[in-house]
């Protein structure tokens, strides 16, 4: 039997070892980058999600008409959450219109949870304030009355709609409204005219008085 004949593997030229491991290493490079980037698109998509949803529950913490007493005005309202809005309102039960923001106050409160809105017997507030003066609405931020409406007219008087008062609320700034234009608009614009036509009225009847006089 002859004997058989190994071919031994050739050797690999350093060329070639050199650019393989360049490979290796480029791969292992992309591939610790990749992870890398995948760690940090998971941290920081978890960090999006939990701030969002601290926005998100900072925004509607509140959600409701609460009652307070007088004793709580000072840190409820005066000294309340910064660059959160406060609208407070007067009132006293006996009053019907006072009921009726109430009402409005509720569905507000609702709408707008970022909004903090609270209510509070008069009595507990202020000693012997004028039932001409209720209802009394204020509204606060960082501690300061950044407007107000008191007394019947002030707060929209008896037949207030609520669409009324949120403009009213909305144009202070306390609320962010989807209404477009004021509700009361067209009431108003009638109003205008009424007067200017009764201006023109009296101007010309005074104008005739006097060629009549001449």
């Amino acid at each position: 039997m002859g004997s058989a004949a190994f071919l031994l593997p050739r050797p690999i030229p350093q060329a070639a070892k050199d650019q393989l491991q360049k490979v290796r290493g480029t791969r292992w490079k992309n591939s610790k980058l990749l992870l890398q980037v995948e760690v940090e698109d998971t941290f920081y998509s978890g960090e999006k999600r939990l701030q969002e949803w601290k926005y998100l529950t900072k925004k509607q913490k509140f959600g409701e008409l609460r009652e307070i007493s007088g004793n709580q005005y000072v840190n409820e309202v005066t000294n309340a959450e910064k660059d959160v809005w406060v609208i407070i309102h007067l009132y006293r039960s006996s009053i019907p219109m006072c009921l009726l923001v109430n009402q409005h106050l509720s569905l507000l409160a609702r709408k707008f949870p970022e909004t903090k809105f609270v209510k509070a017997i008069v009595n507990s507030c202020i000693q012997h304030y004028h039932d001409n003066c209720l209802p009394t609405i204020f509204v606060y931020k960082n501690g300061q009355i950044e407007g107000k409406f008191i007394g019947i007219i002030e707060c929209g008087g008896i037949n207030l709609k609520l669409e009324e008062l949120e403009w009213k609320l909305a144009e202070v700034g306390a609320i962010q409204t989807d209404l477009e234009e004021n509700p009361k608009k067209d009431i108003v614009d009638m109003m205008v005219s009424s007067i200017r036509n009764t201006s023109i009225y009296d101007d010309s009847n005074s104008s005739d008085s006097d060629n009549d006089t001449k």
